[in-house]
């Protein structure tokens, strides 16, 4: 049997490998997990360190498993529309937005973050659920006029405060002038690429999406390598600490295709994800504005856990949800990410609990790995609810 040592041509395409897998791998990698039917980086060994240095300085990530659903044509703006539950004509082109795409009965089939390139040229860079085909047969079951594929697109993050010294010295200093959420085509040593405004961090950071990326993910991981070395950047793993301290969810986890997104946390608090009042008849909209009228029975609630630490949820140590009683013993929810905050000093989670046990100050018991523990619905995010972090200008970083 031979060994495919070329990340360009996949000869196994079950598991597939990044355009940034064989560069990655060479600052030892420590475990992996499959995202997108591709092989996720998820530490290097250290997680709290790894933490520390998205706090403290500049770290680059091996995100090729964000898979890209590419839409273009002339009904493209209106199939896209169509397709999420959030206005977008309130996109301009050159501009971001966090979506979900959501099925007829309002369940979160993905939650995508959306990139405007043009008129009608979208990107959707996918979590870890299977969007392409869904939205092809959509396409085509309602006869409009777009193409719809997965272009070769790869994805990687520069994050931490230090990300715009990064930036401007592969870029020039007019890459910190992009505003949050908002993304520019730029070149790189002859590469083409898209650099948006945006993370998995909540912290200031960028993405760099390159064209070509089968061909050419090693020499863009080096050339970032090159310019982040006298700035110190280090190469990590998704920081689940960090992004449950910002109340980001993770699809599969917090959220997934039986949940909606009112009993998330998006719909009755921040109803421009969810806009019922919009013209375009989305997917799943006479369901969702039967759950807002009906409302909902359960809700995704912010827990803070007492105990030893239930560890980084990235380093393996929650292998299953942590069940979720009531203080007389009955089980009404699970935590469904969890993991010790250094900074809080403590542990820090999500639970799905029945709404009666919403309220911030309800007590509840929840088994960890170290057994039962007492713990407190908690408001999230846990940190920095404005997001002015992430907002600030980088040129002031």
């Amino acid at each position: 049997m031979s060994v495919n040592l070329n990340p360009g041509v996949l000869l196994y395409p079950r598991i597939r490998k990044s355009p940034f897998f064989y560069a990655s791998r060479q600052h030892g990698v420590a475990m992996y997990s499959v995202y997108n039917h591709t092989y996720h980086a998820r530490h290097y060994g250290d997680p709290v360190a790894e933490y520390w240095a998205l706090l403290e300085g500049v770290t680059l990530w091996d995100v090729g498993v964000e898979r890209q659903v590419e839409i273009t044509g002339p009904d493209a703006f209106e199939f896209t529309n169509m397709l999420v539950p959030r206005d977008l004509t309130k996109c301009k082109v050159g501009q971001c937005k966090y979506v979900f795409v959501t099925g007829n009965d309002g369940g979160i089939l993905n939650d995508p973050v959306l990139l405007r390139l043009g008129e009608n040229h979208f990107w959707l860079s996918l979590a870890d659920s299977d969007v392409l085909m869904w939205a092809k047969a959509l396409a085509h079951a309602l006869g409009m006029d777009v193409e719809i594929h997965e272009p070769d697109v790869g994805p990687v993050q520069v994050q931490g405060p230090k990300s715009g010294a990064v930036m401007a010295d592969l870029f020039g200093e007019s890459i910190l002038d992009i505003p949050y959420y908002y993304a520019v085509q730029r070149e790189v040593a002859g590469m083409q690429v898209v650099v948006s405004r945006t993370g998995y961090t909540a912290e200031l950071g960028y993405e760099i999406y390159l064209h070509n990326a089968s061909r050419d993910g090693v020499r863009l991981w080096d050339a970032i390598w090159e310019a982040g070395e006298p700035h110190g950047l280090t190469v990590i793993g998704p920081c689940h600490i960090r992004r449950i301290e910002a109340g980001i969810l993770s699809w599969g986890c917090d959220i997934t295709a039986d949940t909606n997104p009112f009993e998330v946390g998006y719909g009755f608090e921040k109803t421009w994800m969810v806009d019922l009042d919009q013209d375009a008849d989305f997917i799943g909209k006479d369901a969702l504005r039967r759950i807002k009228q009906e409302g909902v029975g359960r809700k995704l609630v912010g827990v803070r856990i007492d105990g030893p630490s239930v560890g980084s949820f990235n380093d393996g140590a929650m292998i299953d949800v942590f069940p979720v009683h009531d203080p007389h013993g009955l089980r009404i929810g699970e935590v469904t990410s969890a993991a010790h905050s250094p900074r809080i000093e403590g542990n820090i989670g999500y639970a799905m609990v029945p709404i009666a046990y919403q309220e911030p100050g309800t007590e509840l018991v929840v088994h960890t790995q170290h057994g039962p523990q007492q713990a407190v619905v908690s408001e999230k995010p846990f940190l920095d609810p404005t997001k002015d972090i992430p907002k600030r200008l980088a040129r002031s970083a």
